[in-house]
C-alpha cells in the first residue's frame, strides 16, 4: 500500500524471529523493491525454507555475543546498499534461551541489545522503522509478556537518548 501510494520506493524487512521468515520471503519473492533479510536458527521450523534475499542460518545454541556480531556485520551494509525508505522489523523474542521452540541461547539482555542496535542503526541512518512483535512461546504468560516488552523498552530508550 505504501508503495502504491508512492509514500516509499524501497523497504528493508529485518526478520529476527528465530524461525525463518518463509512467508515474508514467499510473498515478496518477485518484488526487488522489498529486500528481505532473515536471521534464524537453521535447525528449526520451517524445515523447508523459502529463499529470502539474505538468509543467515544460525547454529543451534548460539549465544548473545556471536549473534550480535553477526547482526552488526550485516545490518549497516544492507542499509547502505539498499537505501530503504522504511525498515520493517520483526522482533521475535523466541530466540530467548528459555523459549521452548527457539533453539538459540540469547538472554533477555542480549535481546535488549539486539533490539536497541536495530533501532539505533535505523535512527543513525535517518530511516523510519516499524516494528512488530514476533514469535515467543511460554506457558507462563507473565514471562512471555516480559520478553515481548523488551522491544518496546529498547525503542523507548533509543528514542529517549536521541533527545538528550
Amino acid at each position: 500500500q505504501l508503495r502504491a501510494e508512492a509514500r516509499i520506493r524501497r523497504a528493508l524487512i529485518v526478520d529476527l524471529d528465530v524461525h525463518q521468515g518463509d512467508g515474508t520471503a514467499w510473498i515478496h519473492r518477485e518484488e526487488p523493491e522489498l529486500y528481505t533479510f532473515s536471521m534464524h536458527c537453521g535447525e528449526n521450523f520451517p524445515f523447508q525454507k523459502q529463499q529470502s534475499d539474505l538468509d543467515l542460518s544460525l547454529h543451534q545454541g548460539m549465544e548473545d555475543a556471536e549473534y550480535l556480531q553477526i547482526l552488526k556485520n550485516h545490518l549497516p551494509s544492507l542499509i547502505r546498499k539498499h537505501q530503504p525508505d522504511l525498515i520493517f522489523y520483526n522482533a521475535g523474542c523466541d530466540a530467548h534461551r528459555d523459549d521452548p521452540l527457539g533453539k538459540l541461547e540469547l538472554t533477555s539482555e542480549g535481546l535488549f541489545e539486539r533490539d536497541s542496535y536495530v533501532f539505533r542503526t535505523a535512527l543513525e541512518a535517518g530511516i523510519p522503522i516499524a516494528s512488530v512483535l514476533g514469535g515467543g512461546y511460554s506457558p507462563d504468560h507473565d514471562e512471555i509478556a516480559q520478553r515481548h516488552s523488551i522491544v518496546v523498552r529498547a525503542a523507548a530508550q533509543v528514542h529517549s537518548n536521541q533527545h538528550n
